[in-house]
């Protein structure tokens, strides 16, 4: 009796342990593997395939090398060989498609898995900024700015007035035609001292060529004028023909 009790608590021990195996399984498969497990196992996978495919290609020229050996010698041998080509040329053709699925799932599941981190760290960020902005008022930033605004302004009106000509300010063109006036004033007044221009000679020139002495004498009255109205002085007429 107490090998068959212990028996069945072997039994029931045994039930136990595999029933809480296979619930520690259960939970494992519930939580489901990671994207990085799951992407990592991929290509694992392609790896082993990609070494399938190598070895098949290498067999299948094995294969082709003994066809060509054997040739119409041994028919037998060339046809079995050429068989066994197929065969392994259909199972490179399935590892290519397998290949191929395995790869269009690593890449989506690549993609999703960035997709989610970028999710992810753009919830952070919209998290962060919500807080930063929880201790501002749209209503103080206005104010805020307009304030700003307004010294801006006063600033500026404080710098127009020190920068600006202090005392009084004329018109130059005005001043411009006073400083005329008066110089035509001065010059009216140093004719008058000087005595007028030169008196013209009352005799009339003779209607021939006028003779050398005369030019002589209209260069002299030109000079004496010219030098009157710049010197502001009068030259006795005898010192200019000395």
């Amino acid at each position: 009796m107490s090998k068959i009790s212990k028996l069945f608590k072997g039994s029931s021990s045994s039930g136990s342990s595999s029933s809480s195996s296979s619930k520690s399984k259960h939970h494992r498969s519930k939580g489901g593997p990671s994207p990085q497990e799951a992407i990592h196992r991929l290509r694992e996978t392609e790896e082993m395939l990609t070494k399938k495919q190598e070895y098949l290609e290498k067999r299948i020229e094995q294969e082709v090398a003994t066809a060509k050996k054997h040739g119409t010698k041994n028919k037998r041998a060339a046809l079995q060989a050429l068989k066994r080509k197929k065969r392994l040329e259909q199972q490179l053709t399935q590892i290519d498609g397998t290949l191929s699925t395995i790869e269009f799932q690593r890449e989506a599941l690549e993609n999703s898995h960035t997709n989610t981190e970028v999710l992810k760290n753009m919830g952070f960020a919209a998290k962060a900024m919500k807080q930063v902005h929880e201790n501002m008022d749209v209503d103080k930033i206005d104010d805020l700015m307009q304030d700003i605004t307004e010294q801006q302004d006063v600033a500026r009106e404080i710098s127009e007035a020190i920068s600006g000509p202090f005392g009084e300010q004329f018109d130059e063109d005005e001043l411009l035609a006073e400083l005329e006036e008066l110089e035509q004033e001065d010059l009216e007044e140093s004719m008058k001292s000087m005595g007028g221009l030169p008196s013209v000679p009352s005799s009339k020139l003779p209607s021939s060529r006028p003779s050398r002495a005369s030019e002589s004498i209209t260069q002299a009255y030109m000079i004496m004028f010219v030098f009157s109205v710049t010197c502001k002085s009068v030259i006795p007429f005898d010192r200019v023909f000395q």
